[in-house]
């Protein structure tokens, strides 16, 4: 299956184009949650979302749920696209439910941003390889990020079965990450498994790995420190958390 999917935020109502396995719906002014109309990705599906936000414009981006990746009859192998574009003036927040992938998929991921030198991005993502007792899912994810004619970030990502991160010492399972710009706060380093650091041309990538997703460090709480979750709780509550990017 082939699902294509686009947002265009430009001062007014956000407009929404949706064909496939994946659709829209507006649930406030500047707010958009994705779902689900079909069992995707499996493999051998491909999905293309593109996001723009034009000037001034300001878009929150959800889910309603999970998405989670299977393996196909085929092939195990599934691939999406994510594309950003946030001119100037314009806000983007983005925060999907996590990304499930079950035992034998094999889920590929490139997103790419395209910043204006006066936007504004809050990008989170969370994947977690493997459902109860499985170990033989893959992920892999690239992040490319242009800040004007400036290149801002390249970062690729390997976890589960037969990958880089898979060892016998250590095989990370979960990924949490935020790329935020602007941002000016310094490295910041949280045990041996997170860290956020400071973008050359602007802005920064907090990057957390685990086990599980439940288990990994957050990229920030209400007081802007990143806290560690135990299995089946929840952060402490020390006030309403920021959504939008500063």
């Amino acid at each position: 299956m082939r699902t294509e999917l686009r947002i265009v935020a430009a001062g007014t109502l956000p407009e929404i184009h949706a064909s496939g396995g994946l659709a829209a719906r507006r649930t406030g002014p500047d707010t958009v949650h994705l779902i689900g109309t079909a069992a995707t990705p499996l493999g051998g599906d491909e999905i293309d979302v593109s996001v723009a936000v034009g000037p001034g414009a300001r878009l929150t981006l959800r889910s309603v749920a999970a998405t989670i990746a299977l393996p196909g009859a085929a092939t195990r192998m599934s691939f999406a696209r994510w594309r950003f574009e946030v001119a100037d003036g314009g806000e983007l927040d983005v925060e999907t439910e996590p990304t499930i992938v079950a035992g034998g998929a094999d889920h590929r991921v490139v997103t790419t941003v395209l910043l204006a030198a006066g936007a504004h991005l809050r990008l989170r993502e969370r994947v977690q390889v493997g459902r109860a007792d499985e170990e033989r899912g893959a992920w892999r994810g690239d992040l490319i990020a242009d800040l004007a004619n400036l290149p801002l970030l390249r970062h690729r990502l390997e976890l589960g079965a037969h990958t880089a991160t898979d060892d016998a010492l250590a095989a990370p399972r979960a990924l949490d990450s935020e790329l935020v710009y602007p941002d000016d706060r310094p490295v910041e380093t949280f045990g041996l498994t997170a860290a956020r650091l400071p973008l050359v041309a602007g802005g920064s990538l907090f990057t957390a790995v685990g086990p599980r997703l439940s288990a990994t460090v957050s990229p920030r709480t209400s007081s802007g420190t990143a806290v560690s979750v135990p299995v089946g709780g929840q952060p402490p509550d020390r006030g309403r958390a920021a959504t939008t990017p500063r």
